[in-house]
């Protein structure tokens, strides 16, 4: 069963249009700045979990215990 041209040309269209979609959508998702701010919040949310937050404060105190505890001997 052959199509006619006007059916053709409106998925031809329907097409280019999903495809540019597709191209700006990726544009964005690979944009530098935006790569760069979803890391960001990545890692704000990652730090401000409690069960990464007080380790890494843990972790800070010693090693400035252990500066400190090398400067005065």
């Amino acid at each position: 069963m052959a199509r006619d041209v006007k059916t053709i040309q409106a998925e031809i269209e329907r097409a280019r249009d999903a495809l540019g979609v597709a191209v700006d959508e990726i544009t964005d998702r690979t944009n530098p700045k935006n790569v760069a701010e979803r890391t960001k919040q990545t890692l704000r949310a990652t730090l401000a979990d409690p069960k990464v937050k007080f380790p890494l404060i843990g972790v800070g105190v010693l090693v400035v215990a252990l500066v400190v505890r090398r400067i005065f001997r």
